[in-house]
């Protein structure tokens, strides 16, 4: 029984700490090239900007679920200081490219060829989301995707535009 316990203990300090240590760090720099445009797309780029990285597939039943939900929050937050960036994970560029053409998005969408930045931001599974602050801190993250996760992040996006710049 003390085993057990001891067990159970272990497993929720490791679960605090991988959520503590995910929260309020810096957000790791990418540059990576936009889809369909000859232009690359690095985070510093959004310095100042609350930034909503969502990682991606065309594959994902929720990752679709999610694009049309943050064409609507980006519209919402539009001229606020708030940006979407997606990162597609596809295999190819070309199937990335193929699922935008039916569900087109005004937000830039990346694509990583080398699946590293999925690996520096720690992404476990998809669709994985990353909110960071106008000082570029990691402040929140969220995986998978449904439509009523919607009024929560625009909650969360709402509260760091209203905080500013630390």
């Amino acid at each position: 029984m003390l085993r057990r316990s001891s067990f159970i203990l272990a497993l929720c300090v490791v679960a605090i700490l991988k959520t503590t240590t995910t929260l309020a760090r810096t957000a790791p720099e990418f540059e990576l090239p936009v889809i369909g445009q000859s232009t690359t797309l690095k985070l510093s780029d959004l310095k100042g900007k609350v930034v909503y990285v969502d990682f991606w597939a065309s594959w994902c039943p929720p990752c679709v679920v999610s694009i049309p939900a943050l064409e609507d929050i980006r519209t919402q937050f539009l001229g606020q200081g708030f940006e979407v960036v997606a990162i597609n994970l596809d295999l190819s560029e070309r199937e990335a490219t193929h699922f935008l053409k039916s569900r087109p998005v005004s937000y830039p969408v990346l694509f990583d060829i080398n699946k590293i930045t999925p690996v520096l931001y720690g992404v476990e599974g998809m669709p994985t989301a990353f909110l960071i602050d106008r000082a570029g801190r990691v402040r929140s993250t969220h995986a998978g995707f449904k439509k009523s996760d919607s009024e929560k992040l625009m909650g969360l996006i709402q509260e760091l535009l209203n905080e500013g710049v630390r």
